[in-house]
């Protein structure tokens, strides 16, 4: 191996915080909160910070008149790329731009939502992989009472308000996953920014 290539490896290896494991998969099926199909409705009841995960719930926020404060889209759904006009509204103004691969948690997405979360602007971070798990950690990071809506395939938006039994239900979730966990909630929590 050369010396580019032990670089390579260590970046590689430092972005890479979690795996999601085969046998979580059917447990992030089921929705997290009640599924609203209907945004304007959705929004009535939040009354905290917005944090959207996904193009097309992004998308019909936006619709209904309402930027997240923090929004993630990757540019797909459902495997497949997202249309044009749904693509441009999303991505429109974003502020962050970071990899995060199918199935896993990197440093630099747990970066982008902290510095996301903290921002006073409303920030879109767009993901070069997949956005979807980075509910999990936004469940955990968001403020009490915040709103972080993602999409159930085919059925609508899942809204989960922030409270300490969703955050206790997520953290036992995430210490269930692959790989640097210790690392994860440093960076998660503000204590090892890595930089």
């Amino acid at each position: 191996m050369t010396r580019d290539d032990d670089r390579h490896a260590a970046s590689a290896d430092d972005d890479q915080l979690l795996v999601l494991p085969d046998d979580l998969r059917h447990e992030l099926k089921e929705p997290m909160g009640p599924i609203e199909t209907d945004a304007d409705r959705l929004l009535e009841t939040v009354d905290g910070p917005l944090i959207a995960v996904g193009d097309v719930v992004t998308y019909h926020l936006l619709e209904a008149g309402h930027r997240p404060d923090v929004a993630l889209v990757d540019g797909r759904t459902k495997r497949s790329a997202v249309d044009e006009e749904i693509r441009e509204a999303v991505t429109s103004g974003a502020s962050i731009e970071v990899r995060n691969p199918p199935a896993e948690l990197s440093a630099p997405v747990v970066r982008a939502l902290r510095r996301a979360l903290a921002a006073d602007e409303p920030t879109t971070i767009l993901v070069d992989g997949e956005e979807d798990l980075v509910a999990l950690p936004a469940i955990v990071a968001a403020p009490e009472g915040a709103s972080v809506v993602y999409g159930q395939p085919d059925e609508g938006m899942v809204h989960v308000k922030v409270a300490d039994d969703h955050r206790t239900e997520m953290r036992a979730l995430l210490e269930r996953f692959e790989g640097d966990t210790e690392r994860f909630w440093a960076l998660l929590e503000g204590s090892d920014d890595g930089e």
